[in-house]
């Protein structure tokens, strides 16, 4: 994980950095266009990561998936040059959900944004208090339907070993009121990536229930 951390030295607060380069990620895409580049779109994914490992162990198996599916994209980045050429490739190949395929990856990376997104928005919901209320509601609505039982058990087990609401802000460097403005900033800004992406399977006549 240095060399995630790293990138935020000096350069504003955990979520501040993730939310600046999201929004910047989003205002590349273009209606209609096929043209997100997948370097560009790797390198911000790859800050998210920071974020699984301040919420523990209950999300290590969220945290360890993500980082090596960042990393398999990454390297294909230097061969391929949109996200568009992935799937395309894998199609081709009639590989598009074999475990290990660049498409698999990236469906697993578009998941864990989408993970992080529904437990921010369950974090700042007015019903929910605490932080393992929001990332069972987000991980249920989110991944539980894609694993298996026992990872299931393994996640609800882990869940009582989350940090409160109180030690994540502080792990992040935030308060309430900046944690706020900077999750509500990502939300905004992943919507727009995680359509992008969901609309590039479903022009291949992909289903997104995998």
């Amino acid at each position: 994980m240095g060399e995630e951390e790293d990138k935020f030295e000096d350069a504003g607060t955990h979520l501040s950095v993730i939310a600046d380069a999201f929004e910047e990620l989003s205002r590349t895409i273009v209606p209609g266009s096929e043209d997100l580049r997948l370097a560009k779109f790797i390198n911000t994914c790859s800050l998210v990561s920071i974020l699984f490992s301040c919420l523990g162990i209950a999300f290590k198996f969220a945290e360890m998936e993500y980082v090596a599916k960042v990393r398999d994209l990454m390297e294909a980045s230097k061969i391929y040059g949109t996200l568009k050429d992935i799937l395309d490739l894998d199609v081709e190949n009639n590989t598009v959900r074999k475990p290990g395929s660049l498409s698999r990856n990236l469906r697993r990376v578009r998941q864990g944004l989408e993970l992080i997104k529904a437990l921010f928005e369950r974090f700042l919901s007015s019903d929910c208090c605490s932080l393992r209320d929001a990332a069972s509601t987000a991980y249920t609505q989110v991944c539980a339907p894609y694993h298996t039982w026992a990872i299931r058990k393994a996640v609800g087990a882990g869940m009582y070993a989350l940090p409160t609401r109180e030690q994540l802000l502080l792990r992040l460097n935030e308060t309430d009121h900046s944690a706020e403005k900077e999750m509500k900033r990502y939300i905004a800004a992943s919507t727009p990536v995680i359509q992008y992406i969901d609309k590039l399977y479903m022009a291949k006549n992909i289903s997104l229930d995998w």
